[in-house]
């Protein structure tokens, strides 16, 4: 009787292991990861309020959140910078950001030197990001070569204007990290604005689709002059920086701008978290691009975004979610 009980459990023992082995979360085949949790909310890290990923971010959470059952929050942030740190971290699912602080988040190299994401992918290219410096009409500034010793706000920490302001400095041969050939502060896009107001500093840079309501703001309230960057320049940094492209902005964009703006500019982009689930993305991509003509009113700089140019200046791999959309709408996402 011992035996036979004993035959018995040992059989029973084997079964629950075998069924427990089949029921367990199934491993990944073939080195693919398995299956992503759907989220029920998400977080879309954007940057101050004064610039334009705030607003057009906002919009977005209200339409996924209406239409796509998931709670989505527009956070605001330091900016792109700010924004890819924030993926690292896992602290936000989508997120605003440059072309160039993709490129360097993606590569290692600059501010992400020794600190490499790779869990960056593409949603959509959006507008360009247009780098505006101003200063007050009666300054005597008329060129950036005339800052040398001036006070400047060139964007806040960790953010994409601080990141640009820097890079068309050094094409000027000036530089505020070792040698304070000017004086740095470093706010944030409404603060900068008031502290052109005020008298506190010489000129600010702001780097945003246009028309920037910063810059609206400045404008509407003192005389104002934005300064164009140099055709010399603008070759060296598009050379040097292949993400920058020549941008103009057209004269009487803002209150008292008699003419064109000869400027750089670079592409926004959209990214997303690379663990989220290809539906979820593919889904989020399809609601917005069906939903364009609300976003549009949201803010101007989104007006020439459609379709068909959705992937202009891609320069990270494509979430298979976004991939699988565009591909069925028939764009080429080949190598994307």
């Amino acid at each position: 009787m011992k035996k036979a009980f004993a035959l018995v459990t040992a059989a029973a023992l084997a079964l629950t292991a075998v069924v427990g082995c089949g029921s367990s979360t199934p491993t990944a085949k073939d080195g693919a990861a398995p299956t992503a949790k759907t989220p029920d909310r998400i977080t879309i890290a954007t940057a101050t309020t004064g610039g334009v990923y705030y607003p057009v971010g906002n919009a977005l959470a209200k339409l996924w959140t209406t239409k796509n059952n998931v709670q989505a929050v527009a956070q605001t942030s330091a900016g792109g910078v700010a924004n890819l740190q924030m993926f690292a971290k896992k602290e936000a699912e989508i997120a605003f950001v440059e072309s160039g602080i993709a490129d360097y988040a993606v590569k290692g190299t600059e501010m992400f030197d020794g600190k490499k994401i790779d869990n960056i992918r593409g949603l959509t290219s959006l507008y360009p990001n247009v780098v505006h410096i101003i200063v007050k009409a009666d300054s005597g500034i008329n060129s950036l070569k005339d800052i040398k010793g001036k006070r400047i706000i060139p964007g806040s920490h960790g953010s994409s204007s601080e990141v640009n302001t820097r890079k068309i400095l050094e094409a000027y041969g000036l530089d505020y990290v070792k040698r304070q050939d000017v004086k740095a502060d470093f706010i944030g896009f409404n603060e900068s604005a008031e502290a052109l107001k005020n008298g506190q500093v010489d000129l600010i840079s702001m780097t945003g689709g246009t028309p920037l309501a910063a810059t609206l703001d400045v404008a509407s309230s003192i005389p104002v002059k934005l300064l164009s960057i140099d055709k010399d320049m603008i070759d060296k940094l598009v050379k040097d920086n292949p993400y920058f492209v020549p941008y103009t902005i057209p004269k009487g964009t803002y209150k008292g701008q008699d003419e064109d703006v000869n400027t750089v500019a670079v592409t926004n982009l959209l990214v997303v978290r690379a663990d989220l689930p290809t539906d979820f993305v593919y889904n989020l991509t399809k609601t917005m691009f069906e939903n364009l003509p609300t976003l549009i009113e949201t803010h101007k700089a989104l007006k020439d975004l459609t379709k068909d140019n959705a992937l202009t200046g891609m320069n990270v791999p494509l979430h298979e979610g976004s991939k699988k959309y565009f591909k069925e709408i028939g764009l080429n996402v080949d190598g994307k």
